[in-house]
């Protein structure tokens, strides 16, 4: 049996086999914050298809911006400003709540150099944390808890994935999928011995993974009571599903990385409707999973990040659409967060000779941060070189 074959209990639950224990990390002086992953949780959030990053964080002072796009450019009055250039979608209104209580980040221009436009291939590099002409196997998160603080034999998983089949940044850990949230979280056994009968190959990684099997256990819909408002459709179960994972942490070591999707953003035609559409649930999640954690008693030992495998054109299509591209913001949230905008804005007069926009942060800058700063370990070994951290983490 391969360490790493993947195993399947009903409703879509998929796991990752062993990842064994490492000593602890680089450093016990680095990053007082990160006392170790055990007691803070990172929740990324997929914007699945390549998110548009000009209509998300808006350059609205920019007079290039409505050139370029003279049907998707959101009118000065609709953007929800931040400051005298840049302002949100008016979907994302419910954010402006984590904006003002400095609870929000936002890193402008992240992407990496050499970008591929592949969904497929790009998705991979961010997952993995690679250059664009490498292939590696091991998602960046798994290279990060095998030296965080805080061995992760202890935790009762190393990551949950909600809403893909694939362990994604997850790849090489211990970890567990959920196709299907909306089913899972409604059954409490999914992943007992029952479930395995007749497969000897399941058998034997459940008898090996009896921790999977705990985490699983702590997920039923009734493990915690909560009064937050969860939004309706796939993203708000996916949201609602997450926060049950933090909850059946309580007491014991828990789940220090979950992962959300959210999408698909790839908007080739048609865009404002459906980018409106994605942006509101987005928001509204971020919303919603605040609420929760803050009811857990966990939202300051959260940490909340979007990514996307690429930006979008700045030049809009002829199907009212945008084709992919490179560069773009990325929202990082959580009750540690030093909130503000980071990173240089987008240079609408200086795109690159395949008119895309220039990155001005590497998106492996913003896995730095969370090693160093978060999980207290050697950021060289999660982003493999020399990355500098981002300061969008209170000291």
């Amino acid at each position: 049996m391969k360490r790493r074959q993947l195993f399947h209990f009903g409703a879509g639950l998929t796991g990752a086999a062993l990842l064994s224990a490492h000593a602890p990390g680089w450093s016990q002086g680095v990053a007082k914050r990160a006392a170790g992953a055990g007691d803070r949780i990172v929740i990324l959030v997929e914007l699945k298809g390549g998110n548009d990053g000009l209509n998300t964080v808006v350059p609205f002072a920019d007079p290039l911006y409505p050139q370029l796009r003279p049907t998707l450019a959101l009118a000065q009055d609709q953007v929800l400003r931040l400051d005298d250039r840049t302002g949100l979608h008016p979907q994302l209104k419910p954010m402006l709540a984590l904006w003002e209580k400095n609870e929000l980040a936002i890193v402008q221009g992240v992407g990496y150099p050499q970008p591929n436009l592949s969904h497929f291939r790009s998705i991979e590099i961010w997952e993995t944390g690679s250059r664009s002409n490498e292939y590696l196997t091991e998602g960046w998160l798994a290279r990060g808890l095998k030296t965080a603080t805080g061995a992760p034999s202890a935790f009762t998983a190393d990551g949950v994935r909600i809403g893909s089949s694939d362990l994604g940044p997850l790849a090489g850990a211990r970890a567990v999928s959920l196709t299907n949230p909306e089913v899972f979280i409604d059954q409490a056994r999914l992943a007992s011995p029952r479930a395995a009968q007749g497969n000897a190959a399941l058998q034997h990684l459940l008898r090996v993974e009896a921790d999977v099997s705990q985490a699983a256990e702590g997920l039923r819909a009734d493990a915690f009571a909560f009064t937050t408002t969860f939004p309706q459709g796939q993203f708000g179960n996916a949201v609602r599903a997450a926060a049950q994972v933090v909850a059946s942490q309580r007491g014991r070591a828990g789940v220090p990385v979950i992962t959300l999707t959210l999408g698909s953003f790839d908007t080739h035609q048609n865009q404002a409707n459906l980018h409106a559409n994605l942006l509101r649930q987005l928001a509204e999640g971020m919303l919603a999973l605040r609420s929760a954690l803050t009811e857990l008693g966990a939202w300051d030992r959260t940490l909340v990040m979007t990514f996307s495998e690429f930006g979008r054109r700045p030049r809009q299509n002829q199907s009212n659409g945008t084709d992919h591209g490179t560069a773009a913001p990325h929202f990082i949230a959580g009750g540690a967060v030093r909130g503000g905008l980071y990173g240089q804005p987008p240079e609408l007069a200086r795109l690159d000779p395949a008119q895309n926009l220039a990155f001005t942060t590497d998106f492996r800058q913003l896995y730095a941060t969370v090693a160093q700063d978060w999980w207290g370990v050697d950021p060289e070994i999660v982003v493999r070189g020399r990355f500098e951290p981002l300061r969008f983490l209170a000291t």
